[in-house]
């Protein structure tokens, strides 16, 4: 079933319910009451691609039960995108509805002790929810910066690119972080900065669980100081503990004082989890399950995840009035997990293709690099086992919750946010949500889709492919065109072919620029 084939009339019917409910919740929410919306769990994984899924790639390698089901209970967006291919870009256009390339993201990804990269005044979807009456949490992986405090009040030694031999930090861990995913919306938080930066422990709110004072040995990643003890494979088992107890917590079935919940509100809860990303560390339970080596392994452990914490809300009574998303921060590298990483591609090799039919890996500004699996389910609302073809972005999600909240946003946030709302509910479209979705490699290269058509403003990937990927015929023109309906896998450039079209898109693109916006304000 399709999701534009559901009838107009019984779409109305759910978009009025949800309209009703939101008024109501702004209301309670205004009144200083605890709000009566749907729960909203996102979990966000590393690095999966949007052929990893067997759901979505009948020749995939790995097995993942829970998130099949999960797609047969509600929504798979086949045309789903990441505003960044790589991380750090891509959580923050989730969280804050703008395109990275518009903040100090125009290429790379984060670095060691680096700062917050979300402005103090920016509206996240944290932020959002908080505002209407919501608890709110984030428990994963953060990589977007914090404010180390230092004991000399000089910036953290080895800040970014940076490397001391030993590793050694002038950072103060007895003192509160700031600007972390507190500042930003969430009354909790749990989790790491990055799993293959310092420091090496797991970080509660404003601080560091323990005193990392030992230095980073046995693991990859940048020097630092190690929480002693401290294990690669124990993160993602001890995230989704704590993640299933925070479930567990909002239905009174445990008490933890550092969630800072109040009773009866309704809860948004962002789950980045670390994984499959290397370090690629998959637990002892999960080692050689798939076909697909130990990236595949770690796969299986993510799609594991996902069933625990669908188990915890059926558990606690949240399934009908919780919408669940599963999605990944941007597309797969392909690493096959020899010595807890592996050469980008190198998992094709056992016979699994992490893009599926497209072309190009993580950090590319090929399909590969964002185009992503995106799953949601909402019993009600959303209809068991549809699909839609409708091109979105990570960066509607902050316009989506705002029309589930019946909000507006402000003219200065959500600049590239457009709510998917009508798609997830199954609404006939007579136009496309979008005009278009931009995309960004980790080199910073742009591209943008229209329609059919989608320009890249150079030659090859922008990021992780190799040499080899590009083809001798596509070392003529200065950019790259593809008709993704009838080449999805991205084969024949027709830059030369079609000026036109080129010289449309690149028009659109740099309004888009000038503009500081691509949505319509609210």
């Amino acid at each position: 079933m399709n999701a534009k084939n559901s009838t107009r009339r019984d779409f109305l019917k759910t978009l009025s319910l949800v309209a009703v409910g939101a008024g109501a919740w702004r209301r309670l929410a205004a009144a200083g009451q605890p709000a009566d919306g749907p729960n909203i769990v996102l979990i966000l994984a590393d690095d999966v691609g949007c052929g990893d899924l067997a759901c979505q790639n009948p020749d995939s390698k790995i097995i993942t039960p829970n998130l099949d089901r999960l797609a047969e209970q509600g929504i798979r967006f086949t045309d789903a995108h990441s505003p960044s291919s790589v991380g750090r870009g891509s959580r923050y256009g989730l969280l804050t509805g703008r395109y990275p390339w518009r903040a100090e993201l125009k290429r790379g990804v984060q670095q060691c002790w680096s700062p917050s990269v979300i402005e103090p005044d920016r509206l996240t979807v944290g932020k959002l929810f908080e505002q209407h009456g919501y608890d709110t949490a984030c428990i994963g992986k953060w990589h977007l910066g914090m404010d180390w405090p230092t004991a000399d009040g000089k910036a953290p030694i080895c800040v970014g690119r940076t490397r001391t031999a030993d590793g050694r930090t002038n950072v103060d861990f007895s003192k509160p972080i700031a600007n972390g995913p507190t500042a930003h919306g969430f009354n909790y938080y749990f989790g790491v900065l990055a799993t293959h930066f310092p420091p090496y422990c797991f970080i509660e709110n404003e601080h560091t669980v323990g005193i990392p004072s030992v230095r980073k040995s046995g693991i990859p990643g940048c020097p630092g100081p190690m929480l002693e003890g401290w294990k690669l494979e124990e993160i993602l088992p001890e995230l989704m503990k704590k993640t299933v107890e925070y479930v567990d917590a909002r239905g009174g079935r445990v008490h933890n004082k550092e969630f800072r919940q109040t009773e009866g509100k309704p809860f948004f809860l962002y789950v980045p989890l670390t994984a499959p990303r290397m370090p690629i560390v998959p637990a002892g339970q999960f080692t050689g399950k798939s076909k697909a080596g130990r990236y595949g392994d770690f796969v299986q452990q993510v799609d594991y995840v996902v069933g625990q914490v669908a188990t915890a809300l059926k558990r606690n009574g949240f399934e009908r009035d919780t919408l669940l998303i599963f999605t990944s921060d941007n597309g797969s590298p392909g690493r096959d997990g020899t010595n807890m990483s592996g050469s980008a591609g190198s998992v094709e090799k056992l016979g699994h293709n992490p893009s599926h039919i497209y072309r190009g890996l993580k950090a590319d500004a090929w399909e590969g690099g964002h185009r992503v699996p995106f799953v949601a389910r909402w019993p009600g609302h959303i209809a068991a086992g549809s699909t839609s073809d409708e091109p979105i972005c990570h960066v509607d999600l902050l316009a989506t919750c705002a029309a589930i909240l019946g909000a507006k946003l402000p003219a200065n946030a959500g600049e590239d946010s457009h709510s998917i709302l009508p798609a997830l509910l199954g609404a006939p479209l007579s136009q496309p949500i979008r005009e278009a979705v931009v995309h960004h490699s980790g080199e910073g290269i742009f591209a943008v889709r229209s329609g059919k058509w989608k320009l890249i403003l150079g030659l090859g990937s922008g990021g992780f492919s190799r040499p080899s990927r590009i083809r001798p015929e596509e070392s003529g023109p200065t950019g790259q065109l593809y008709d993704m309906e009838a080449d999805p896998s991205e084969t024949k450039n027709l830059y030369l072919e079609r000026p036109d079209v080129v010289k449309g898109l690149e028009g659109l693109l740099e309004r888009y620029k000038s503009g500081g916006r691509s949505a319509p304000r609210t």
